[in-house]
């Protein structure tokens, strides 16, 4: 059992193989922005939290927001401006009830919103946990006001119990598709249609083994059908995987897809669906030892559907690497699975252990899975209540497809390591080459914000993060983003807010270069008034003199920069001095020239991210000092001169520094002044010397007598003797050169710190 155990859990961790060439590079955003609250708009009012369910109303000007206990209508062009706003609380009744049944009733026992849809006639549907009780409402915008109907229906399998239970929901034609639980403690889930005769999976850990749900859309692939194939409505989950037998749990990615016109069967399947099928979904990262798990997905389509793509973020499971992932896959691909692939089927092993295994018998017909269509048809079967029992009974047992989907091009689009992605959003722009590009905006578990794009075909090119912005403080994690077209902004929500940022902010470029080097596809430098500038359709028209270089980062059509200004700086040997310097991005490097040669690191000179630190600067330390910020884009080099330092030796004196003429001077002043100050203590010391023992009776003042002997008492030796050496612990020295050499010494370990951009003169 355990030698096929091995053998599965290795084709699952190398199924696909991949060089060490086709590794994406851990990206790094080229500029990181701070948080601070000119990033964006933010709402939020006291004592209310999870501001996690989002609709924007184009045609309102509308941002419903759906936070715990509150609805809002904000202005779409400005949240900060609330337009309305309407409460929906539990009853004290409800709140002892979910307390009664163990759950926190401050928490858990509150009404959080999960179900927001805009139907068809313009109203909303809405549905909320309700303390664990889950109720729906109908809800309109008239007048300036938010109206909850109060016509409240049985929300069970619609929207979730508990508030941190993942789930998913998709409005379409009238009624609500659902991935969600159906009991208190969310043991049974579900993927369901909600109608007059709903439908629903079956409770078999075959279809669904605790499932974390993520996100549902509905794609219309009847639409110019040369099958006159239905309607598909596609599941993105998580579950634990039934085909691997692990000595723990392990989870693997799903996608799976039923059909919208599925009823279910006549005898098999009631009331079940008859079309549900899932397949692996796999994200390679070959850092990783365990699958990746699909956390947020976002469809883009360029044309029709069958020109749709899923972008889809990826974190560890187990905390076992520290890597985000962005997997993109084609419908093609995923269509190809469902309809041409493989089934798997559990066979048993020994006595107890199942193993699953692809099925290589024959297919029943229909083939099971499949929706009704101009082949089923010409059958004599127009519903799925007419499917055979053979075809209904194989899928029941077999709704796991053999074949994994892999991501276009068979591996991710963008890998980062740091803090996981947690939602992803796409914006579709046309470039000044007349192009178009997708922009991806990824938000993380530390409420930032990664704009990126993606240069080159399918994923064979280069991802690209432009910026990491900070839009939370303190960080929180981002729970929901949402696009607008129309207005150009981003809407990020939160457990503690909602902020509305551009999706370009190309004023941050201050410099032709550094707009160019950005790769923006929003952004160009306009030639003519000198500054950054959002594209627009007569930059489009090459009327304008504008510049761009999304693919190369080519920056000789820029004009020269400006040439830093020249900082003269003095120090003192033995001071440590600091030449700061900006770098361009955080993809530049700094390179340090002193007297024209290039500066190279030592335990004396040490190189930081903005700066170069001379430790303990010495006479060979003066010279002229120049910054270069280099960037490197498809083999261009684009250079920029960010600061010049003049740095000359001084001395310190009592009234300041003063300036060598020579350092053959400077050594001999060093000299003299040495000899000055040892001069200056031994006179102190005599004088005081003779000054105690006159004081002490041993000396007196008496004209010299030739040949003349002083008399002593007896033992006067010893006494002077013994003065002599409380002379040296007990009497203060008097204040001269001595002292004001020490703290001139003291001063020299003080650090020199200077602005690259500065342009005064500063001396220690």
């Amino acid at each position: 059992m355990y030698v096929l155990a091995v053998l599965c859990v290795l084709h699952l961790f190398f199924s696909v193989p991949m060089s060490s060439q086709d590794w994406p590079l851990d990206c790094v955003p080229r500029k990181t922005i701070p948080y601070h609250s000119d990033n964006g708009k933010l709402f939020r009012e006291d004592q209310v939290w999870n501001y996690t369910m989002m609709v924007l109303r184009d045609d309102l000007g509308l941002v419903i927001l759906g936070a715990r206990g509150v609805i809002y209508a904000l202005d779409i062009n400005n949240i900060s401006n609330k337009k309305a706003s309407v409460n929906w609380d539990v009853t004290d009744e409800q709140q002892e009830e979910c307390k009664y049944k163990g759950k926190d009733s401050e928490i858990e026992c509150q009404n959080y919103i999960r179900i927001l849809h805009v139907t068809e006639d313009g109203s909303m549907y809405v549905c909320g946990t309700n303390a664990f009780h889950p109720m729906c409402d109908y809800m309109n915008y008239k007048d300036g006001q938010l109206i909850l109907q109060n016509d409240q229906e049985d929300g069970k399998g619609k929207c979730p119990f508990d508030p941190f239970q993942k789930y998913s929901s998709v409005w379409v034609e009238g009624e609500l598709y659902s991935a969600t639980s159906m009991n208190f403690l969310g043991s049974e889930p579900v993927v369901m249609r909600s109608s007059p005769d709903p439908i629903r999976t079956d409770f078999k850990s075959s279809w669904l083994s605790e499932p974390n749900f993520i996100y549902m859309d509905h794609i219309p692939e009847s639409e110019n059908s040369p099958d006159g194939d239905d309607d598909k409505i596609y599941l993105f989950f998580s579950e634990t995987a039934v085909e691997y037998d692990f000595y723990h749990k392990l989870a693997v990615s799903r996608v799976a897809r039923v059909c919208k016109g599925d009823i279910g069967g006549q005898r098999t399947l009631q009331r079940k669906w008859t079309s549900f099928v899932k397949a692996r979904l796999d994200c390679p990262v070959l850092e990783s030892q365990l699958p990746y798990l699909v956390q947020d997905v976002f469809r883009s389509c360029p044309a029709d559907w069958s020109t749709c793509v899923f972008y889809a973020v990826f974190t560890p499971q187990m905390d076992s690497s520290d890597y985000s992932a962005v997997c993109v896959y084609s419908m093609h691909d995923i269509q190809q699975v469902f309809t041409e692939g493989k089934f798997k089927t559990p066979v048993t092993v020994e006595t107890s252990f199942v193993k699953w295994v692809m099925f290589s018998g024959d297919l029943p017909a229909p083939r099971p899975g499949a929706c009704i269509d101009t082949a089923t048809r010409k059958m004599g079967i127009n519903s799925s209540m007419e499917l055979p029992d053979k075809t209904l009974q194989f899928i029941r047992d077999r709704p796991l497809m053999d074949q994994e989907i892999q991501p276009v091009n068979n591996r991710p689009l963008l890998v980062k390591k740091g803090a996981a992605f947690t939602r992803i959003v796409v914006a579709s722009v046309v470039a000044l080459d007349g192009a178009s590009y997708h922009v991806m905006f990824i938000g993380t578990e530390t409420g930032s914000i990664l704009k990126a794009v993606h240069y080159g075909k399918d994923n064979a090119g280069e991802a690209f993060i432009i910026e990491e912005v900070q839009l939370f403080q303190p960080s929180e994690a981002i729970k929901i983003l949402r696009l607008s077209d129309s207005t150009g902004h981003l809407f990020a929500g939160s457990e503690v807010g909602v902020v509305q940022m551009p999706l370009s902010s190309c004023g941050r470029y201050r410099s032709c270069g550094d707009c160019v080097l950005a790769r923006d596809p929003f952004c160009v430098w306009d030639l003519t008034s000198a500054r950054c500038t959002s594209l627009s359709p007569v930059h489009s028209q090459g009327d304008s003199k504008v510049i761009q270089s999304l693919q190369d980062g080519d920056v000789s059509s820029c004009p020269p920069p400006e040439k830093a200004k020249l900082v003269n700086i003095t120090f003192v040997p033995g001071s440590n001095v600091k030449l700061g310097c900006e770098p361009i991005s955080d993809l530049a490097q700094l390179l340090w020239h002193v007297g024209g040669r290039a500066l190279v690191r030592s335990d004396q000179h040490h190189f930081h991210r903005d700066s170069l630190m001379i430790l303990n600067a010495s006479v060979g330390d003066a010279g002229h000092y120049s910054c270069w910020s280099l960037e490197r884009s498809h083999g261009h080099e684009h250079r920029r001169l960010g600061a010049e330092y003049r740095l000359t030796l001084g001395t310190r004196t009592r009234g300041g520094l003063e300036l060598p003429t020579s350092p053959q001077a400077q050594s001999s002043n060093g000299g003299m002044v040495g000899m000055q100050v040892l001069v200056a203590l031994l006179s102190v010391t005599l004088v005081a010397l003779v000054a105690w023992n006159y004081y002490k009776g041993h000396l007196t003042l008496l004209p010299c007598k030739l040949g003349g002997r002083q008399e002593h008492p007896e033992g006067s030796q010893g006494d002077v003797a013994s003065t002599l050496q409380p002379l040296q612990s007990t009497e203060e020295k008097p204040p001269g050169p001595a002292g004001n050499s020490n703290n001139n010494h003291g001063n020299q370990e003080h650090a020199l710190s200077m602005d690259g951009h500065a342009a005064e003169e500063s001396s220690i």
